[in-house]
């Protein structure tokens, strides 16, 4: 019998381990489906990381991991003395922070996302920080940003204001970034990070990724390939100045190794003020991790882009031919009707008229003069639009038109009736790029005035089916005369205006498909990519080049986001040009009266062939078997989800005589089934180039033995449809 001495006693030991276990402190675990992301509390209610790789198998096993010492969102002012990732002032000059967990939640938004919402406060002022994390079960990608709340009644100066902050403890890191400026862009470097920081970053204003891309891939311990090595990969959503910064510091005596990772908006000249109750959200760093290499860590991203990060991601785009390359800005409506012919001829979605369409003061016949006036030309369209259009639904093709409402040119109404609604700045010359100057957009008026641009387009004429929108130049002159005495919020304030001007786009025309475009491939990015289907890569249009090109960006963004046009640039064959340009989202700039017979009907072919692989090649799994860097040949391989189908793409680029190239192995097929294989896109179909075409072979043979390579001669490619029987 228990007496009631032992109950007592037991009573107060279960209520001594309920109160234990109220006040133990939470570890916050954030799960993939082979990612973990592990936070702890100490008892100093101080937020660290504990973990950032593969998923266990037991949860439990979180437990044992030993939290990194130093916050998880490293503060200014305080007592770490690494670069910080928040820096504020308060309204009284104090220039630090130092932040306590206060509480944690997260909201299921369905079976596949969750959000984490991390809040810490400061120990003493009332500023609030919440780091939200939001993760992608399927996908294995987590996206990261931080919101910034001033409950002062006094103003409250950001600094510094990252999205993310990530530490890592491995003995070396690789970093693979991406750079180049116009024409040349996305060229891809290998470094091992040395001890100290390096950065990435842009200060170029309206564009995020000439120069460099916000975007990276980090290799842990040792050098990652396409199938092996662990990786984390990241990239920034904004469209304006950034910065990614890695601290390596590397310790001599024993203890770990630490590399801090900080993301987000650049702080050069950006210091930003809240004024009391006021918040500022960062935008999103999106990221993913793989231990098998950089091939999955780039289809992580690939699948995260197509269903969450794009606009209408999974939509079958629309082929195109434009009129630049045949006009340039000499055209009118005669001539413009006869490409609708051609257009309709050559078997493609869209008509796109280019630059050189409006202006009547200023006409816009060249690139001095017109820029801002966005009133038909009637001189070159005296019908308007609207004719165009409608001769376009006669010849059963879709109208298109190009746009820059950023932009204006001193030669100009616009710039005559507003000089306000201009970057400029106060005492100096105005420096002009291309001829143009920068719109104002954190004015709410010239907000309106860009949004009219593409409005007064559609709202007259709705059956216009593809925007281009332009930005051809970056922002210097860097003073708002709308700011006043904010102008250190210049920067961001004109990214935050654009994209309010893009929300209030997709609003009115979700339906309309868009490219984003920024002198070539300024603008590659996912935060305009949320409202735009695709981007411009580049314009070097040069398939040897694009190669290059279109390679670096599959790291990061899927095919179906890539506009690749074939054109005149280049002395390659017309084959070797589709082929290039049937990696991405398919386009033609180039005079269709210039092909030959042979020429015309291998294009009409090579665009039903794309119609009918597009769903492979924009929506499938990417596989990169053959690198062009330090090679003479490249090939990639898209399969779609049921590996029912795939589409190779190969191509020998300046081979020396008597080479030997080893077998293109395949990837992702089933082992279990067989595959057909057969040879497309030829000038003579009777004649492939291959002499396994036409061929079955398993998914495992292709996989173990591979396809014996036969291209030899520079500048030849192949393209080899793979379909389950």
């Amino acid at each position: 019998m228990v007496s009631l001495k032992n109950l007592q006693f037991f009573f107060l030991l279960f209520c001594s381990l309920w109160a234990n276990a109220q006040t133990k402190h939470p570890q916050i675990v954030i799960q993939t489906r082979h990612t973990a992301l592990v936070y702890k509390v100490n008892s100093k209610m101080q937020l660290s990381q504990a973990y950032f790789g593969a998923r266990l198998n037991e949860d439990d096993d979180y437990d044992q991991i030993k939290a990194n010492s130093g916050d998880a969102f490293v503060t200014g002012g305080g007592v770490d003395n690494h670069e910080p990732a928040l820096q504020v002032t308060h309204g009284d000059g104090n220039p630090s922070l130092q932040l306590s967990f206060s509480n944690y939640s997260v909201e299921k938004i369905d079976e596949n996302v969750s959000v984490t919402h991390i809040v810490l406060k400061d120990t003493i002022y009332p500023v609030l920080i919440t780091w939200h994390i939001k993760s992608f079960i399927k996908e294995d990608v987590m996206e990261q940003w931080t919101t910034i709340e001033n409950k002062a009644k006094t103003p409250l100066v950001l600094n510094s204001y990252a999205s993310a902050c990530l530490q890592f403890s491995n003995e070396k890191y690789y970093l693979t970034h991406f750079y180049g400026d116009w024409a040349n862009e996305m060229r891809i470097e290998e470094m091992v990070l040395p001890e100290g920081i390096k950065i990435i970053d842009s200060k170029l204003g309206v564009r995020a990724t000439n120069s460099d891309n916000p975007s990276f891939m980090l290799a842990l311990n040792k050098p990652a390939d396409e199938e092996t090595g662990e990786v984390v990969a990241g990239t920034l959503a904004w469209t304006g100045n950034f910065r990614i910064l890695f601290e390596n510091i590397l310790n001599n005596r024993g203890m770990d190794n630490r590399l801090q990772l900080i993301a987000g908006i650049n702080p050069f000249a950006s210091d930003y003020t809240l004024k009391g109750g006021d918040n500022f959200t960062t935008p999103l760093f999106i990221m993913t991790y793989s231990n098998t290499g950089k091939g999955q860590a780039s289809r992580n991203l690939h699948h995260w882009a197509l269903n969450y990060g794009v606009y209408h991601g999974k939509v079958t785009r629309q082929t195109l031919l434009n009129n630049w390359e045949t006009t340039f800005f000499d055209f009118n409506e005669q001539k413009l009707t006869g490409l609708l012919d051609d257009t309709k001829k050559l078997g493609v979605d869209v008509f796109l008229l280019d630059d050189g369409w409006f202006a009547n003061k200023y006409p816009r016949n060249n690139d001095k003069a017109g820029l801002g006036d966005w009133e038909v030309n009637k001189a070159k369209l005296p019908n308007g639009i609207g004719y165009l259009v409608k001769e376009a639904n006669q010849k059963g093709v879709k109208f298109g038109i190009w746009v820059e409402p950023e932009m204006v040119n001193p030669k100009s109404e616009l710039y005559e009736n507003h000089p306000d609604w201009i970057l400029k700045l106060p005492n100096r010359p105005e420096n002009l790029q291309r001829n143009q100057l920068v719109l104002d957009l954190t004015n709410p008026l010239v907000q309106d005035h860009a949004f009219s641009v593409v409005d007064n387009i559609l709202s007259k004429n709705p059956e216009v089916a593809y925007i281009k929108w332009d930005c051809n130049r970056t922002l210097t002159n860097a003073y708002s005369p709308y700011l006043k005495n904010n102008q250190s919020q210049l920067y961001v304030d004109y990214g935050l205006g654009l994209y309010k001007v893009l929300q209030k786009v997709r609003r009115k025309y979700p339906d309309i498909e868009m490219m984003w475009c920024s002198g070539g491939g300024g603008r590659a990015e996912y935060g305009g990519l949320k409202y735009f289907q695709e981007f411009w890569p580049s314009d070097n249009t040069d398939p040897f080049d694009r190669i290059f090109i279109q390679w670096g960006y599959s790291y990061f963004f899927p095919s179906a986001v890539q506009c690749c046009h074939i054109t005149s640039m280049g002395k390659q064959s017309i084959k070797f040009r589709t082929d290039v340009a049937m990696m991405g989202k398919l386009g033609y700039d180039i005079q269709i009266n210039h092909l030959t017979p042979e020429e015309l009907k291998f294009s009409q072919q090579a665009v039903l062939n794309y119609k009918r692989l597009q769903p492979t090649i924009n929506l499938g799994d990417l596989y990169r078997l053959q690198d062009p860097y330090g090679k003479e040949k490249a090939a990639l391989e898209y399969v779609n989800e049921d590996q029912s189908h795939a589409v190779l793409f190969t191509f020998a680029l300046y081979p020396l005589n008597g080479d030997v190239f080893p077998a293109i192995l395949l990837k992702g097929l089933d082992p279990s089934k067989k595959y057909l294989i057969k040879e497309i896109n030829l000038m003579d179909e009777n004649k492939p180039q291959s002499g396994q075409s036409g061929m079955t072979f398993s998914g495992d043979y292709l996989m173990k033995i591979g396809l014996i390579p036969f291209l030899k001669k520079s500048l030849t490619s192949s393209v080899i449809e793979i379909t389950m029987i």
